[in-house]
């Protein structure tokens, strides 16, 4: 299997992984590429739809230095869930997290044992950005144009 990785005439397979560790007084944790590369982060998201998940860990990264270990569990319970269409939920089928860290093994929570954390951000609102509002000629007026004479290439490098 590692020879399909080695030559040029077929491509690696599509895995990334993320790998969590405790050692030398500090956690770690990695992000590996199909590519052979790998990266040492302080949060990260992976997989389909985790750019909302990365989004949220990027706002709270400064509040993750000082939350204990059930705080840091929500906030990624939060991340996770707004990977989520709007019409699912998290649920103890659909989720699982590990902890490690100092003096602490490796812990998988997984079916009935996720229940009580997932309860703990239940009724919370998603952090998911809603659409704006579509402009409203109201009267015959037309909607105002929000930057009025930018091109649409001097838009893009004003977002």
């Amino acid at each position: 299997m590692q020879v399909c990785t080695q030559r040029y005439d077929r491509r690696p397979f599509g895995v990334g992984l993320l790998i969590a560790g405790y050692d030398d007084g500090e956690p770690h944790l990695f992000q590996t590429c199909p590519s052979a590369n790998y990266f040492d982060c302080k949060a990260m998201a992976l997989g389909a739809r985790s750019q909302s998940a990365r989004t949220y860990l990027e706002k709270h990264l400064d509040d993750f230095k000082t939350c204990n270990l059930q705080e840091l569990i929500r906030h990624g319970l939060r991340a996770l869930r707004d990977t989520l269409p709007n019409e699912e939920d998290l649920t103890t089928k659909n989720c699982s997290f590990a902890v490690v860290g100092k003096d602490q093994k490796f812990k998988i929570y997984d079916d009935e044992a996720v229940a009580p954390y997932l309860a703990g951000i239940e009724g919370e609102e998603r952090s998911r950005r809603q659409p704006p509002p579509p402009d409203v000629a109201m009267d015959g007026e037309q909607p105002a144009d929000p930057q009025p004479d930018v091109n649409v290439d001097e838009r893009m490098q004003l977002d």
